[in-house]
């Protein structure tokens, strides 16, 4: 693994400089490339979700490969995730952002075309490390190439992310019956956002920063061998966790304690859209401030509270609890946040996003699992309900850590020794 050196810790610096001089139009390709390409890193996996079953029935799809299915997001996002820093070493930032936007677009299109439960599952995979590999380079290239509008340009990132998220999650069914419930044109439709995304990052090909001014690489090995290396991954892990259950189990849950199914698929519509407006306003707020342990506690507040209200009165209270939750889960920008402000250059922020993303989601694709033994074993939510407020809690207590004032370089252990 190579080191955090004077390159690396100049990195920033000499970024900055050439930001200041490029091109007013280059400047604008890079805003729209960041806020394209953020619509496009959940459409593989929340355009699926809605017509599950529609797929399972066409292509003959056993509920072990449904399963299989949905477990891809996590599995491909920790291993694609993991590879990327790697990638950017040998490519650059910009040739690596590309290809993964054009494996997404190809993904996406071609596994709707599928009669063939395998060929869905392999070309899903495909599309997912496109996914995957965004989800480290975005947060790695506004350290790059915005130093000085890392709030502004994370609002652009986290909205956009979360506006991709809920259009592919609302959008595929009135697809879907717009076309005599053809699920494939609804499904295959998001390769024409992925394409339209990679456009200004072909364009900006040429305007990518020399080997010289990225600086070194850093390995993931010496960011998990700081603390803040491994409270970064169990806050985002912890944070994953509580959303892909609620994602999964809230709806049910509601339905268990007599809700309708359109009321609670209204309610997890509007949890999911909560992330919208959060997003436009924290990364700016936390650009603002060094402690940021205050936006932890209150977010834990929020989560504590919605738990609660579900055991107590889940369905006369739900809208109340819905929004508290939904307050509670604004973890994730804050998460993402955390890659840029607790790091000082880009190679940093690198490392501490694919390091905290690859072990992250594994960590997040234990949780629906073990939050529906719970209610298989116990017949009731009480236990499932007790293990999401453990959950919050241990973010809680990573989250106080991680809020202080600090940065991931100044902490680096000394590389090892050939």
């Amino acid at each position: 693994m190579t080191s955090v050196s004077a390159p690396i810790a100049g990195g920033s610096e000499r970024t900055g400089a050439t930001a200041g001089r490029r091109p007013r139009h280059v400047t604008w390709l890079l805003v729209a490339g960041v806020g394209l390409a953020a619509i496009n890193l959940r459409t593989a996996i929340t355009s699926v979700g809605p017509v599950l079953d529609e797929i399972s029935a066409d292509l003959a799809m056993t509920p072990t490969v449904a399963g299989v299915l949905t477990t891809l997001p996590v599995l491909c996002f920790a291993l694609f995730g993991a590879l990327t820093p790697a990638l950017i070493r040998r490519l650059g930032e910009h040739q690596v952002l590309l290809g993964a936007l054009l494996a997404l677009a190809v993904g996406l299109g071609v596994r709707a075309l599928a009669d063939d439960q395998w060929l869905f599952l392999a070309f899903s995979v495909l599309a997912l490390s496109g996914g995957a590999a965004g989800n480290v380079l975005i947060p790695t290239l506004v350290k790059q190439h915005f130093p000085h509008r890392v709030g502004a340009m994370t609002t652009l990132y986290t909205t956009a992310l979360a506006l991709g998220s809920t259009m592919a999650a609302a959008g595929t069914v009135p697809m879907t019956e717009a076309t005599g419930g053809n699920w494939h044109v609804a499904v295959g439709s998001y390769a024409l956002f992925g394409l339209v995304a990679a456009l200004p990052w072909a364009l900006l090909l040429r305007h990518g920063p020399t080997s010289a001014e990225r600086g070194e690489t850093l390995g993931l090995t010496r960011v998990l061998r700081t603390a803040m290396g491994w409270q970064s991954v169990v806050f985002f892990g912890t944070q994953s966790m509580v959303a892909y259950i609620m994602f999964g189990w809230f709806a049910l849950m509601l339905r268990d304690h007599g809700m309708s199914a359109a009321g609670a698929g209204l309610a997890l519509s509007y949890l999911t859209a909560l992330s919208v407006p959060v997003s436009l306003v924290l990364p700016g707020l936390m650009a603002r401030t060094r402690d940021h342990r205050w936006f932890v506690v209150l977010f834990f507040l929020s989560y504590l509270a919605g738990f609660t209200g579900l055991l107590v009165a889940p369905v006369s209270g739900v809208w109340a609890w819905t929004t508290l939750i939904g307050i509670g889960m604004s973890t994730f920008p804050l998460a993402l946040t955390f890659f840029a402000v607790r790091t000082r250059t880009a190679p940093g922020t690198a490392a501490m996003s694919a390091s905290s993303q690859s072990i992250g989601y594994l960590m997040a694709g234990v949780g629906p699992f073990l939050f529906g033994l719970l209610h298989e074993l116990t017949g009731a939510w009480h236990a499932p309900m007790a293990m999401l407020i453990v959950v919050a809690a241990v973010n809680l207590g990573v989250g106080l850590f991680l809020g202080r004032p600090g940065h991931l370089e100044d902490v680096l252990p000394a590389p090892k020794a050939p």
